[in-house]
């Protein structure tokens, strides 16, 4: 044994050893450098959005990892092609998974594809009040898949973002102060000087009814049975629906106080005797 030992010659192995260990370090180097520059690169993507205030930080904490995924997978292949691994099937092959996984989540990729439009131009954020895809509530997250809400009556509205980018959005808690529109009627026989006079009192007393801009009070219309003045005071965001829903009432007891009249439809019914 000790003389098969010593016949054996280890030159001959010595290049093929030291090519392996070549490359093993090379690999390792590429793997700890790519793994420093996906980090970086998620880092600095990361960074833009929050930089900038208006940028979500959703979008950019996904834009960042599909740039260190798609570095890392660049590290990959050329770990594997130090190792003389024949890379181009692979990469066709990833290509190919790519392209299936696409076409099997195409209503997921939809999704997504609307959800980055929303946080790109961003109509809406979070804690804003919204009427989107036949829904309302307030918004209380938004990702890449989905917006999720929150109804008055305590109820949680997932919907997909791809039913919500492409209608009509109305946000309700855009601008700072609103308008709260309101019709009253009045009958014919009333002056319509008293009337506004009236509805200019309730509105001037409502706590959360702004002074500037000034109310809008103005009649509207002459309708069938009744004198109707539309009714626009202004309020901060927040207490749009404490205006909608408690100035009606306080408006029937004032007019009622003042004794105008608050219109209903009649019907007169005439009955003819025949002799």
């Amino acid at each position: 044994m000790q003389e098969y030992v010593q016949n054996f010659d280890f030159s001959e192995y010595l290049p093929a050893a030291l090519a392996w260990a070549t490359n093993i370090l090379l690999a390792a180097l590429i793997l700890i450098l790519g793994l420093w520059i996906s980090g970086k690169a998620y880092k600095a993507v990361y960074g833009i959005g929050k930089k900038y205030e208006r940028l979500d930080d959703t979008l950019f904490r996904f834009f960042g990892s599909v740039a260190r995924y798609i570095i890392l997978a660049f590290v990959l292949i050329a770990v594997l092609n130090r190792f003389g691994v024949e890379t181009t099937s692979i990469v066709a092959l990833i290509g190919a998974a790519g392209l299936a996984v696409g076409l099997a989540l195409q209503g997921a990729m939809s999704n997504l594809a609307a959800g980055v439009m929303l946080l790109i131009f961003r109509p809406y954020k979070v804690d804003d009040f919204i009427d989107a895809a036949g829904q309302f509530g307030k918004v209380t997250e938004v990702d890449l898949f989905t917006t999720i809400l929150q109804t008055f009556d305590n109820q949680k509205i997932i919907v997909p973002n791809s039913q919500i980018w492409g209608q009509q959005i109305t946000n309700h808690s855009f601008h700072e102060i609103r308008g709260v529109d309101m019709t009253f009627g009045v009958a014919y026989k009333e002056n319509t000087d008293d009337a506004r006079k009236v509805i200019d009192e309730v509105l001037a007393a409502h706590p959360h009814i702004l002074k500037t801009p000034a109310p809008f009070v103005e009649v509207s219309a002459l309708n069938n049975s009744s004198v109707d003045f539309i009714v626009r005071p202004f309020c901060k965001g927040e207490h749009y629906f404490d205006i909608l829903y408690s100035v009606p009432e306080q408006m029937k007891k004032a007019l009622d106080k003042a004794n105008i009249e608050i219109p209903f439809p009649h019907r007169k019914v005439i009955v003819v005797k025949e002799d």
